[in-house]
């Protein structure tokens, strides 16, 4: 049994998907490898998310420490911005190693071919 920031898991592999298991988290955190966006820049980018469920994972993300989100208050109108945290940066190799063998399918195992 393992336990992280007091949540219980059965092995490894789990700690890992209880992170970024999900429809979307792995999006979020894709688009998020190449630097901070704003809300409404994730949200255009992920055809299909709604609001709500955005909200929510990003909500995890933050909690689990994956993500960061930065409040802009200087000049009107507030802007929010989210990022990878150091932590999250370690997650890097992993998302591309599954960008690399999503690529793999689409290419060799799509319904076109």
């Amino acid at each position: 049994m393992y336990k992280v920031k007091g949540k219980e898991y059965p092995c490894c592999t789990s700690v890992t998907m209880g992170i970024i298991g999900g429809k979307w988290k792995t999006v979020i955190l894709f688009y998020l490898i190449e630097g901070p966006l704003r809300y409404n820049e994730l949200k255009k980018k992920m055809a299909g998310v709604t609001e709500r469920t955005l909200s929510l994972q990003l909500r995890g993300l933050e909690e689990d420490g994956v993500v960061k989100r930065k409040v802009f208050t200087a000049k009107p109108p507030m802007r929010v911005e989210y990022s990878l945290t150091d932590f999250g940066k370690t997650l890097v190799p992993l998302l591309n190693a599954i960008v690399d063998w999503g690529e793999f399918v689409a290419t060799n195992y799509s319904d076109t071919k």
